[in-house]
């Protein structure tokens, strides 16, 4: 009996050792898998979908001859350009938005909305705003739109203002016309709902689902961190929620002490029709002035286009007519883009690594439950523990075994595959990886406890020496973590530098 606690002590021993191998890449790659549950998930039917133009906006091409763009108005700091938004630059004191020019009437719609939140500095400021009001909030001090608004604003908050150390956040406030919102306190107090996200400086854009359905506000999520732009997680939802009937589309941002650059590359709007209910028909044509104004700055366009073709083969005639833009890339877009796909393939062996733990855990629970029971009742009746008890838990531990050598062999690809794209990684999910490690040691300590226990009332009077327990490998040297930070930093240091430059490249060309 002393010698199968010893295996069930080795065992618990070796898949410490492997938590002690996934730690560094979990600091660096671990998913925001907390809160992504069945609440997000779509209804059985699902509704038709509908794309409404009128209310949506994506580059190339964005912006018209005039500086405007199409059956949309901004405000503020905002500057449209030909592929983004930018509702305000990073620097202090600004503000901007963009409104849908027309009010929409949908009974259930869904936005989803691209952008970018980026900044020099740890902390930004102040946020971004999504909006479905009754009027158009063209100027004010809630992120950069006016307060009292009658609707729902969805606000990604980067600024702590309250001191609480929960910034970035996003949250849903409601509001009839009526209520002032709380700057001091993030609107914690006014607070529908709310999620903790960082969207703040990531290698991918932003992407956010905002569905309304059936009196119900769902939020999606996809981080930016890998190239999959179906890669969402839920954020939050808010049932039994009335909203105006008519509304405005808009997006605000806001900048104050601190400062980011908040662009956003889309917004594009959804109708969403009930299965079994008749599909509204499709708006009326285009007036025919609109019809001819458009055709006019088309043809323009074309004429330019031409012109320059021309201009272009007159002057390099040994080249080929149809140049190809993106045929090559320079060294620096090749090893950035293979340290995303090596993320990428590391965030996914992770999400099936943490699965195989949560299934672990679970087997664990269940057996010390049985075991507490029925060791209790045995130790009643015959004062030690049966041998079918002691039979189950050697054969937990085979599966245990089991499991962890699965682990080793998985982390062996893993760490294959992460040889060139480690040290550009990002702590972003740190206070989360470092818990959910916590509790995977509190558990197994619980159940390395209960079962001494259980042994030790079960002993006869005469002490056994127990085996010893085999030595516990240690996480990580001090001169690898050293280095390892350096590594990265350095790695950090050289991106931004990288990214200044194009910066300042594309300013230049604008």
């Amino acid at each position: 009996m002393a010698a199968r606690v010893a295996l069930f002590a080795a065992a618990a021993g070796r898949l410490l050792s492997v938590e002690c191998l996934l730690l560094p890449l979990l600091l660096l790659f671990s998913p925001c898998r907390f809160g992504a549950a069945a609440d997000g998930s779509a209804p059985a039917s699902p509704p038709h979908r509908r794309f409404e133009y009128k209310y949506s906006f994506k580059g190339p091409h964005l912006v018209q001859s005039d500086g405007t763009v199409p059956f949309w108005v901004h405000t503020g700091n905002a500057i449209p350009s030909a592929d983004q938004i930018r509702i305000t630059p990073s620097l202090k004191s600004q503000r901007g938005s963009v409104w849908t020019k027309s009010v929409s009437s949908f009974e259930n719609w869904e936005v989803q909305v691209t952008f970018r939140v980026t900044g020099r500095g740890r902390i930004g400021a102040d946020g971004l705003a999504i909006w479905y009001t009754s009027h158009q909030g063209l100027d004010g001090n809630v992120f950069g739109a006016a307060d009292s608004w009658n609707g729902v604003g969805i606000f990604f908050d980067s600024f702590d203002n309250d001191g609480k150390k929960n910034n970035p956040v996003i949250v849903v406030i409601g509001n009839d016309g009526h209520l002032i919102y709380d700057h001091q306190n993030d609107g914690a107090t006014q607070a529908l709902a709310s999620c903790q996200r960082d969207f703040r400086n990531k290698p991918y854009p932003v992407r956010a689902k905002v569905t309304f359905y059936q009196n119900t506000l769902t939020v999606m999520i996809n981080n930016g961190f890998t190239p999959n732009k179906e890669d969402y997680e839920f954020c939050l939802k808010v049932d039994k929620m009335m909203l105006p009937k008519q509304g405005y589309f808009g997006i605000s941002a806001a900048t104050g002490g601190l400062a980011d650059d908040h662009d956003v590359l889309s917004f594009l709007t959804f109708q969403l029709t009930e299965p079994g209910k008749t599909v509204p028909p499709p708006d009326s044509e285009i007036p025919e002035m609109e019809k001819d104004k458009y055709q006019e700055e088309f043809e323009h366009f074309q004429q330019e286009l031409d012109k320059k073709k021309e201009e272009f083969q007159k002057d390099h005639p040994d080249m080929q007519e149809h140049l190809a833009d993106d045929v090559y890339e320079s060294i620096g877009d090749r090893e950035l883009r293979q340290i995303f796909e090596g993320q990428n393939r590391i965030h996914l062996e992770i999400k099936q690594l943490n699965r195989q733990l949560d299934l672990i855990l679970d087997e664990q629970r269940k057996y010390v439950d049985r075991i507490t029971k029925r060791g209790s009742g045995t130790m009643g009746e015959q004062g030690q523990v049966t041998e079918n008890d002691l039979e189950a838990i050697l054969k937990t531990q085979e599966d245990l075994l089991t499991y962890v050598n699965e682990i080793k062999n998985s982390m062996g690809d893993v760490l294959k595959l992460s040889g060139g794209s480690q040290h550009a990684g990002s702590a972003g999910g740190l206070y989360e990886s470092t818990q959910h490690f916590s509790d995977i040691k509190e558990h197994l300590h619980v159940v390395k406890k209960d079962i001494e226990n259980l042994v030790q009332q079960n002993l006869p009077s005469e002490k056994q020496k127990c085996a010893d327990l085999p030595p516990f490998p240690s996480c990580l040297s001090t001169t690898y973590f050293f280095v390892f930070v350096a590594v990265q930093t350095l790695l950090l240091i050289s991106y931004m530098m990288y990214r200044s430059q194009q910066e300042a490249a594309a300013k230049k060309f604008f």
